[in-house]
Formats: structure tokens, C-alpha cells, sequence
């Protein structure tokens, strides 16, 4: 019974987008390892970029930067 979860920030991902990466994810762990797609459980959590760091930087602060510099 594998249990996948991914994280993505909250910007925007969509209702499609979602079910390609359930349904993709879902059918790696079928190709690669046999698993059941029955038992498979894929969960996305959307995270607000306010709670997401990279480099000791909140995500927010960096999209802000990078907007300014264009």
C-alpha cells in the first residue's frame, strides 16, 4: 500500500494539473515497482510560499526579488 505525498507551493496548480501528477505517480509505482493502483494513495498538499524556505529565505521574499529584477 504505498502513500506518495507531494508538496507544491500554492501558486496556482490546477484541477488537471493535480490529476496528471495522481495519475502519473500512480503509474510509476505500477511500471517500476508492480504496486496496485487500487492500493496506491497519491496526496498533494498546496503550501503557502510564506511556508516554504529555501536557503533560509521564505519563498515569498524570493519571488518578490526576482519580480523587481525584470
Amino acid at each position: 500500500m504505498p502513500y506518495v505525498n507531494i508538496q507544491v507551493t500554492d501558486e496556482g496548480v490546477s484541477r488537471e494539473q493535480k490529476q496528471e501528477l495522481i495519475k502519473a505517480t500512480t503509474n510509476l509505482l505500477r511500471d517500476v515497482l508492480g504496486k496496485d493502483p487500487s492500493t496506491t494513495f497519491v496526496v498533494i498538499e498546496e503550501v503557502a510560499t510564506d511556508n516554504w524556505g529555501i536557503g533560509g529565505e521564505l519563498v515569498t521574499q524570493i519571488r518578490a526579488r526576482k519580480a523587481a529584477q525584470s
